[in-house]
């Protein structure tokens, strides 16, 4: 079934819009071939646009392989082998679509409230403990200040990383564990080695945004398994599957961003047995597991790395600014993914590494992080109290973290609010850009460390 969502009033024509959000649902096959579009008056009507624009749409469609008329009878989406598949992978317009968000929750001007960052204030951190552990590290001798690093990364923060995992009851020696530049990089090998253009990929629908547009880059075809507070919606998936033979499912198990949830074991068995049957890998990202004060069900757990590769970082508990992450795989896998981060970046910072390494075996990483889950637990009430004041609903009251995912009522997508906040320096991100088509959403990610900034609750007021 076609979903649109046109933007009136934006620079990109709105012929454009329906040729891209078409064209999108036919490569992404939520529309089939042979499936038949809604008539031209009626999605002139339904989209509030004239039926000229919806004619010019269609009929650049057809001319680009996408559609087929029929005389007396309406426009078809075209079989396959009418379509030229051998166009460029990764539509760089279609990958970016996200990237302003991005842009904004990078930007630097003061005063601008950063209501739906991804990340927690610096005055959060441990600057403190960062600048006196480099001072103690700058002064060893066997810092390692000018040279490049080993190929999977440095070996005690591995078998450090391997005490940690074994917490969450994860087995892992420092031969299945590489060290990367962060989360998004891990992500970025294991991508980069697994998905080939034209693959197929189970993706959270809601989900992490911006990897869905570094899996367009790589060309490949995103397709979204809701997701509900106790995790992915497993009956979908498993009619999905009937129809797709995906590659991959990248998912967060704990603190799901942008919801908040956590994953409920009954619905992890059930996906490993999916995973078991149609023979996919399941990339389990656990960025914010240090923020989860409890313990928590993860697919790496139960599989043991068979087919659950792991993905971790610490940047978002100690330096966005050090960028050191890792992920953990079977021996077979590691070593190729070993392979891919050498020929594309020839090995990470080991002074960087050499740093989380101190830090970690310090005495003081695991006393700072439970004073940060404290803090959290503490902004989570506060904004769920002011959501509750200015009329909002929860999706999902989460049980740590830095997310809360709330939407107003009366509204089916929230991206002109979004555009009305980002006026009043404010930024938030609306659902759409969290969805892997980018359909319409009436939900918003808020990051509970900023929301209880009162010029937050007095937009969310006033928009009302």
């Amino acid at each position: 079934m076609l979903q649109l969502s046109l933007e009136h009033g934006q620079p990109t024509p709105l012929v454009e819009q329906i040729v891209t959000g078409i064209r999108t649902q036919i490569e992404d096959r939520i529309l089939r071939p042979g499936m038949r579009v809604p008539p031209i008056r009626r999605l002139a009507e339904t989209q509030g646009v004239s039926r000229f624009t919806v004619v010019e749409a269609y009929d650049r469609l057809v001319a680009l392989g996408y559609l087929r008329s029929r005389r007396g009878s309406g426009f078809y989406v075209a079989p396959r082998h009418e379509r030229n598949e051998h166009r460029p992978a990764a539509p760089v317009d279609r990958a970016v679509d996200v990237a302003w968000l991005m842009r904004q929750a990078l930007d630097d001007r003061p005063g601008q409230l950063k209501a739906s960052a991804g990340w927690l204030p610096c005055e959060w951190l441990d600057g403190d403990g960062l600048r006196r552990h480099l001072r103690a590290l700058s002064r060893r001798p066997d810092a390692r200040l000018t040279a490049y690093g080993t190929a999977q990364g440095y070996l005690p923060l591995r078998q450090q990383l391997q005490v940690k995992l074994a917490e969450f009851g994860i087995g892992a020696p420092p031969e299945q564990i590489v060290l990367t530049e962060g989360a998004t990089r891990a992500l970025d090998i294991v991508a980069r080695h697994l998905i080939k253009p034209g693959d197929t990929v189970l993706v959270d629908d809601p989900g992490y945004f911006n990897f869905f547009g570094n899996l367009r880059l790589l060309g490949a075809k995103l397709i979204g398994v809701p997701r509900t507070a106790d995790g992915p919606e497993v009956e979908e998936m498993e009619a999905l599957l009937a129809h797709h033979r995906p590659k991959a499912f990248f998912t967060h198990s704990v603190l799901h961003n942008p919801t908040g949830a956590s994953l409920a074991p009954a619905k992890a068995f059930r996906i490993l047995q999916l995973a078991d049957k149609h023979d996919f890998y399941i990339i389990e990202d656990d960025t914010y597991a240090d923020f989860h004060p409890h313990t928590a069900t993860r697919l790496a757990n139960l599989d043991q790395l068979n087919r659950v590769i792991f993905i971790g970082s610490f940047s978002k508990t100690l330096s966005g600014s050090l960028r050191v992450g890792f992920l953990a795989a079977r021996p077979d896998l590691a070593a190729e993914f070993t392979d891919v981060k050498t020929l594309t970046s020839v090995s990470s910072s080991e002074f960087n590494e050499q740093l989380i390494y101190q830090m970690l075996t310090g005495g003081h990483y695991r006393k700072y992080v439970e004073r940060l889950q404290v803090r959290l637990a503490q902004a989570t009430e506060a904004s769920l109290r002011m959501l509750q004041r200015v009329g909002y609903e929860v999706f999902h009251e989460p049980k740590g973290g830095v997310f809360l995912w709330a939407r107003p009522p009366g509204i089916d997508d929230v991206a002109a609010l979004a555009t009305r906040a980002a006026r009043a320096g404010i930024m938030l991100a609306p659902g759409k850009v969290f969805r892997p088509q980018m359909q319409a959403s009436p939900w918003l990610r808020l990051n509970v460390a900023f929301a209880t900034d009162p010029r937050l609750e007095r937009f969310l007021a006033e928009a009302r």
